[in-house]
């Protein structure tokens, strides 16, 4: 499975208010399609993100992401609920992040991703640091890695060959 924060990682990190104090954020598309590959290879996903928005909700929906944990302070926390609920054990997970709030979950999976603009602390706790940056097709990126590496890749990429 793999794990993705959403504020600077799924986005630019941006936060957009609207005159009513309605949230607005940027997702990049090439990004909702390597997650719809990544389940398309039988590979799950989830998101734990500190803030719990609305918006987070529609998107995750419009890319078929299976698990959403939101308003997860504790991140560490959040991964395991994750864990028991989906029977999985945290080497058999990826997580990419950016921000230190992330440093509890990401150091425990077994591959763990920050994007190229994240926090040196982060970057320098990781396995693989992205071209590049959070919302600039970071995620697509970490999906096009794991496609690869498991051996899902090259049948998706074919079937759009035909």
């Amino acid at each position: 499975m793999v794990i993705f924060d959403v504020d600077g990682v799924l986005t630019d990190g941006k936060m957009h208010y609207g005159p009513d104090g309605e949230t607005f954020k940027s997702f990049h598309v090439r990004d909702g399609l390597g997650i719809r590959f990544l389940k398309r290879a039988g590979i799950g996903t989830a998101i734990i993100s500190a803030r719990n928005t609305p918006v987070t909700n529609r998107r995750a929906a419009d890319i078929e992401i299976a698990h959403i944990i939101q308003g997860a302070n504790q991140k560490q926390e959040a991964l395991a609920i994750l864990l028991e609920k989906t029977g999985l054990t945290a080497e058999e997970c990826a997580y990419i992040g950016d921000d230190v709030i992330d440093l509890p979950a990401i150091t425990r999976v077994g591959v763990s991703f920050a994007v190229n603009n994240a926090h040196p602390e982060v970057i320098d706790r990781v396995d693989i640091v992205t071209k590049n940056a959070g919302g600039d097709g970071a995620v697509r990126e970490v999906c096009d890695i794991i496609l690869k590496a498991t051996g899902g890749y090259t049948p998706i990429l074919e079937s759009y060959l035909k």
